[in-house]
């Protein structure tokens, strides 16, 4: 029988939130909620609790804007899963509707603005299953979470261990694995030109037609203006 590990996924959850001022006051029962339960290897361990130690210590302003840095600024490490299979399809939505489903179903109802698909939630969600089912479902996950694992290696970011635990708790190592190159935040950002450029990041299924985003010529404008000829 497998043992349970709730709370270590709990942890996990908190350490994937935002570091406010009352995550970092927790930081020592975190650390000992983990040493309690030991689901994870002693040097897996190790590399949390410094993360934790970091967390706590360091300047507010400088974790805080670390985290968003981190998390909030390109897709390769961005904690909502579904941003990673769907982007900003038409997909997501269903996709969110029935993992949101499953969460009622096991008696788990979000707060207004939570979204099913970010990391935290779906840790949570997992530490209220039976060790063996909850294993199950995160192995499922295992592509997309090797591949933000990937991002922060890559990045070199203390938050690649929470990821790695992860993965363990899986049943699956943690391994760098390739991925893409991501775009600059300019380029994620750029407009596309009038009738071309149309990305078919996040905007319809490979393989889909792609919505054309029609953008008002200078010279329609400029004729708009009052005074201009006919």
């Amino acid at each position: 029988m497998s043992k349970p590990f709730p709370l270590t996924l709990r942890v996990l959850a908190h350490l994937l939130s935002y570091p406010d001022t009352s995550l970092r006051d927790h930081m020592a029962e975190m650390t000992a909620a983990l040493q309690r339960e030991r689901a994870l290897g002693a040097d897996r361990l190790e590399e949390l609790s410094a993360l934790m130690q970091h967390l706590r210590g360091a300047r507010a302003m400088d974790v805080e804007a670390h985290y968003v840095e981190t998390f909030d600024r390109g897709r390769g490490t961005a904690l909502h899963l579904f941003e990673h299979v769907h982007g900003d399809s038409r997909d997501r939505g269903p996709a969110m509707i029935d993992l949101l489903q499953t969460y009622e179903q096991a008696g788990l109802y979000l707060a207004p603005g939570e979204l099913p698909d970010h990391l935290t939630v779906v840790l949570e969600y997992a530490s209220t299953q039976p060790p063996a089912q909850a294993r199950a479902f995160l192995r499922e996950l295992t592509h997309i979470l090797q591949a933000i694992f990937s991002a922060l290696l890559r990045r070199e970011s203390p938050y690649a261990s929470v990821l790695a635990a992860v993965l363990e708790l899986a049943g699956e190592k943690a391994q760098a694995v390739k991925i893409p190159d991501e775009p600059t935040l300019d380029e994620s950002w750029e407009e596309p030109a009038a009738f071309g450029g149309c990305s078919t990041q996040g905007q319809a299924s490979p393989g889909q037609p792609q919505p054309i985003q029609i953008v008002r010529a200078a010279a329609r404008q400029a004729s708009n203006q009052p005074g201009a000829s006919a």
